[in-house]
């Protein structure tokens, strides 16, 4: 479902049956498609929820951490071990309230997730996984550097996921790549 589109806005609105209907099938598939990973030997799997951040507050339970909360337990009941790692895109100050609600092993944070907020809020709750800006990448030079070094800086002190805030741009040049790989092996 895109999540800005107004049809699919009039599906969620109001609790309607038809938006419940595809929500219960989006659990249903993810779930089967990621037992169907750890079937396969995959170490850990992430949920990706892109539309988490333009719920409205008063909707966050009922469209993100519900149908979360319900793939979580479904792949559980068949693995227990599973590693899970939820994304919920643009979630904000939300993610402290998904964090108490669904019992994953780390969250992933998007670009515009605050360094100290979720360094103070989030990081003592989960492993953190994040948040580099993709066209921070794709610019490179001294942008670059200075945003690898604040994410360093800000989730160092704790076990944390060197990754991109929301993935990589094709355009970016593979230099760019190469120099963020080297700057954070060097500091492990």
């Amino acid at each position: 479902m895109d999540g800005g589109n107004l049809h699919d806005r009039r599906l969620r609105d109001g609790g309607s049956i038809a938006g419940e209907a595809v929500i219960d099938l989006l659990v249903e598939a993810s779930t089967r498609y990621l037992v169907g990973q750890f079937a396969a030997g995959v170490d850990a799997v992430q949920i990706f929820d892109t539309w988490a951040g333009v719920l409205p507050a008063d909707e966050f339970g009922k469209w993100c951490i519900e149908p979360v909360a319900r793939i979580v337990a479904s792949v559980r009941a068949q693995y227990p071990a599973a590693r899970i790692i939820g994304f919920p895109r643009g979630a904000g100050t939300e993610l402290q309230r998904y964090l108490h609600a669904i019992p994953i092993d780390a969250v992933g944070l998007d670009w515009m997730t605050e360094l100290e907020f979720a360094r103070d809020y989030i990081q003592p709750l989960r492993i953190v996984q994040g948040n580099l800006d993709p066209l921070v990448l794709l610019a490179g030079g001294a942008a670059l550097d200075r945003a690898i070094g604040a994410i360093l800086e800000a989730f160092g002190q704790s076990p944390f996921i060197f990754n991109l805030g929301h993935g990589i741009l094709p355009e970016t040049p593979i230099v760019h790549v190469e120099r963020l790989i080297a700057r954070v092996r060097s500091h492990v």
